[in-house]
């Protein structure tokens, strides 16, 4: 066979296979639950209808710089998989504290940040879970985005039955799909953006449990429980197909508490905005991490975490996208040393708990050690003295 019949094979050979890779990983969101569904019918409609959402895609409020790498996306990717960054993730486990959740008094509001963006609260009686994740992953991959090393105290038979879990868009460190399945039967009402529920009801989840809501939508729940969804600056996505859901983040309302969490988001006016129209916040969310200069509007710099928070009104401020799971360059625990600085002399209280441990909203003199300074393995529980048998 001459030279160029042989070249001609192969040129052949390669294209069949990046074809059968190109439908392969088309097809694959339809093959596996995990992705998910984009939004159908009238979820669909309702995503059309939206002021939010142009020439097919969802858009921000303000012009968002979501690559800011000069020479494109595959080197954003390339460097973020492949490239050896400097302490990105603890050599140690960091602190934690198993908490019994069933076990907290009810007739207290409290927050207990559960590591990366979830958190449980108690709020006026009920209890509220936030963009849960409780597997050892956040992609949709096993050996892709693991977790810090040391056991993770914490899974879906830990929560009790849940009466609002709150989810803030569908990017893999937010919304996990065995997480959900375990929770689906267990969880009274869900509130989540546009065109989020989609992947709900794939899921098994019950249409009438689950609430979508655009930006600057109320939703009275029932008596005593109010989510506000409010503009985040953001996007969305589970695989190829991006921003066809939306991302927010919510105020959630029971009587003379008021409670807000940022979602992912980047700094911008809206924070100035909702401060304006929600005075008296108790309790901020705030996203603090995996930020960087090639992204630099879609995650905040722990000073513009800091900005944030005063912005808002905020009594107190809770940093919450770190300490569990790494999507960035920066070395794990920068994110708090910087906030810890910018929140300095400022006009809210920095709450850093570990993770699992309670925070009462109606104490407002307590002290947080510097967890992340010298991250140390979780003490073992005390041995009970055992009973003497007669």
């Amino acid at each position: 066979m001459n030279t160029p019949r042989k070249i001609k094979k192969m040129l052949y050979a390669v294209l069949t296979l990046c074809a059968v890779l190109a439908l392969a990983l088309c097809l694959l969101p339809a093959c596996a639950p995990r992705f998910g569904a984009l939004p159908e019918g009238e979820r669909l409609r309702r995503v059309e209808a939206s002021p939010h959402y142009r020439d097919g895609r969802f858009r921000n409020l303000e012009p968002t710089v979501l690559n800011a790498e000069d020479s494109g996306a595959f080197s954003l990717w390339w460097n973020f998989f492949f490239k050896k960054w400097e302490r990105r993730r603890p050599d140690a486990p960091l602190p934690m504290r198993k908490t019994d959740l069933r076990r907290l008094d009810p007739g207290r509001d409290c927050v207990v940040w559960l590591g990366h963006a979830s958190s449980y609260l108690q709020l006026g009686g009920r209890r509220l879970l936030i963009d849960p994740v409780f597997g050892d992953h956040a992609a949709p991959f096993s050996f892709l985005n693991r977790a810090f090393p040391g056991p993770y105290p914490y899974g879906a038979a830990d929560m009790p039955d849940i009466d609002l879990l709150l989810l803030s868009h569908d990017h893999w460190d937010h919304l996990e799909h065995p997480t959900m399945l375990a929770l689906k039967e267990r969880v009274r009402h869900v509130v989540c953006p546009l065109g989020v529920g989609a992947h709900l009801e794939r899921w098994g989840f019950a249409p009438e449990r689950v609430h979508e809501g655009d930006w600057n939508e109320r939703l009275a729940l029932e008596p005593g429980l109010t989510v506000h969804v409010l503009p985040a600056r953001h996007f969305s996505g589970r695989w190829l197909k991006a921003d066809k859901t939306l991302w927010a983040g919510f105020l959630v309302e029971t009587p003379g508490r008021r409670v807000f969490y940022s979602g992912d988001s980047g700094f911008g006016g809206h924070f100035a905005e909702i401060g304006g129209r929600f005075p008296g916040i108790d309790l901020a969310l705030l996203a603090n991490g995996q930020y960087s200069d090639s992204w630099p509007d879609i995650h905040m710099t722990p000073e513009q975490t800091a900005r944030a928070a005063e912005a808002l009104g905020a009594r107190a401020a809770l940093p919450v996208h770190a300490g569990r799971f790494t999507i960035a360059y920066h070395p794990w625990d920068e994110p708090y040393k910087r906030l810890a600085a910018a929140s300095r002399d400022k006009p809210f209280r920095l709450l850093t708990p570990v993770i699992g441990e309670p925070v009462f909203l109606d104490e407002t003199d307590r002290a947080f050690p510097r967890w992340w300074e010298e991250p140390t393995p979780s003490p073992r529980p005390t041995p009970q003295p055992q009973e003497e048998s007669p």
